[in-house]
């Protein structure tokens, strides 16, 4: 199969490994691949042994997403699906192997901002804190695997209604060694309790920036032409 072309568009979106594309052949879809320098291959070539012996893929942000998502779609059922994306496998382009995943826009047509930029610019006006509150009981209440639930990594869908919807598109899967939580529901809910918990300080925390002239941080902005889609 031809690759599909990515290197001559521009992505709607940087993060610290991988760039995101709106999907050429349809603008539902959303592309992640590795950006320039964070191929599985030049990853892998900067560890030291015994870590050069594992495999490409255990070095592939975007398989291992695909992999994540996948699992927890299995595990837990369709349900999570209103909290993360769907994904549509792994493709190739011509910038590496890319995960395809279905693209959090508003209802207007523009790709949804993170949480962080919504805050940041709106404030946490009624629309925000009713989906966060929705976001908070339902997340703990589905035990979703995550990392850390960083703002930035959490898109806010915005209706015509006015009300929003929250998406959380990276840092999903548990991160232990030994992840005790997967083979307790008791100890998996109160490990995504103190994701939430993590996540309410981290919102208090960049609100407290804001009002007093501080720095959003440096992940998590889109450009509004970016927001665009074709």
């Amino acid at each position: 199969m031809t690759p599909i072309n990515l290197a001559n568009l521009t992505p709607f979106a940087n993060g610290g490994n991988r760039l995101c594309f709106i999907h050429p052949d349809d603008s539902r879809l959303c592309i992640k691949v590795a950006r320039p320098g964070f191929s599985p291959a030049e990853k892998r070539s900067r560890k030291k042994f015994p870590k050069t012996l594992k495999p490409l893929r255990s070095f592939d942000d975007s398989q291992i997403e695909h992999d994540v998502l996948t699992k927890i779609q299995n595990t837990l059922g369709d349900e999570v699906l209103e909290f993360i994306p769907r994904s549509y496998g792994m493709i190739e382009t011509d910038m590496g192997p890319g995960i395809v995943t279905n693209l959090v826009v508003d209802d207007e047509g523009k790709i949804s901002v993170t949480l962080l930029q919504y805050l940041w610019e709106k404030g946490l006006d009624e629309p925000i804190q009713k989906s966060l509150n929705h976001f908070y009981q339902r997340w703990q209440a589905l035990v979703i695997p995550s990392r850390d639930l960083l703002l930035h990594n959490i898109v806010v869908e915005q209706k015509h209604d006015g009300e929003c919807h929250l998406m959380v598109i990276d840092g999903l899967g548990w991160s232990d060694m030994i992840p005790l939580a997967k083979i307790s529901r008791r100890l998996a809910y109160k490990k995504a309790g103190r994701k939430i918990r993590n996540m309410q300080d981290r919102v208090k925390s960049l609100l407290q920036d804001k009002a007093s002239g501080g720095s959003w941080g440096i992940h998590g902005m889109i450009d509004p032409e970016k927001r665009n889609i074709p």
